[in-house]
């Protein structure tokens, strides 16, 4: 084993958004015993970054669902796959018309025609600042890495597939959390983050042991050479999982690496 690959939120660390003390120690131990721990969120890369500065993880990691790749030291950009222009302006007007006000994110910042209850929400959540421009349509002043619409599951449940038969050959839709949808450019995925990450620092997909939960950890999980499910993790997920390991409420990704790096060592 070379590499364990983690998404964040209700995969690593629970909904109290903290990085408890039994899994920093299990984080730890990987990395001590030479495996590879990298992060893979559809978070924004300021919003992670302090995780992995916490964990002591210093590997590159795959934010904003695999359209950035960044090192947490230098906070280099290593890859960046944002959506062009054009359809960006589009899927921001679909979804306005839709009655959203959606997150765009430009130059690793957050901005909105206006602050709702949801864009506060989302950006108290992730610990980030908040930038009201007017009409974000006409603000956008180059692509943006993603965007995200903030709402009720089920209502973003039929959105996303609106909007998934709309921009099918320009866009990738998925959830993250089931409040929100997010969209990156077509061929964007943590699957194809972690494909560019493991050339860059050449360990085999086929070593790598992947966790996650949410929708948007599908082509994570199935790109690994063995694909993990926390038990409170969307069906979909657990479908393409080789195991399901404990809740993230239970620290199951520590528990996992904890026997993972003691038979390591034997």
């Amino acid at each position: 084993m070379r590499a364990f690959a983690c998404d964040l939120d209700r995969t690593l660390i629970w909904k109290d958004a903290e990085l408890r003390p039994r899994t920093r120690a299990a984080i730890g131990a990987a990395l001590a015993a030479g495996i590879r721990v990298i992060l893979v969120t559809g978070r924004m890369f300021q919003s992670v970054r302090p995780y992995a500065q916490a964990a002591g993880i210093v590997d590159p990691v795959v934010c904003y669902q695999g359209a950035v790749v960044a090192d947490p030291v230098s906070g280099e950009f290593l890859r960046h796959v944002p959506i062009p222009v054009e359809p960006a302006r589009e899927a921001i007007a679909a979804v306005e018309a839709e009655g959203y006000d959606p997150n765009v994110y430009v130059g690793d910042e957050l901005y909105v025609s206006r602050v709702t209850p949801g864009s506060r929400a989302y950006a108290d959540f992730q610990q980030i600042p908040i930038h009201a421009v007017g009409d974000v349509k006409a603000w956008l002043p180059e692509p943006p890495t993603k965007i995200v619409c903030v709402g009720d599951p089920d209502a973003l449940d039929d959105l996303g597939e609106r909007m998934r038969a709309r921009f099918a050959d320009r866009l990738w839709v998925t959830k993250s959390l089931p409040k929100f949808l997010e969209f990156a450019t077509l061929g964007v995925s943590k699957g194809s983050g972690m494909e560019f990450l493991s050339r860059h620092l050449g360990f085999a997909r086929e070593r790598t042991i992947a966790f996650g939960d949410g929708e948007n950890d599908v082509e994570l999980v199935e790109w690994a050479g063995y694909g993990i499910a926390v038990e409170n993790a969307h069906e979909r997920v657990k479908e393409v999982a080789d195991w399901i390991c404990p809740p993230a409420a239970e620290e199951g990704v520590a528990e996992v690496l904890e026997a993972l790096v003691n038979s390591h060592r034997a």
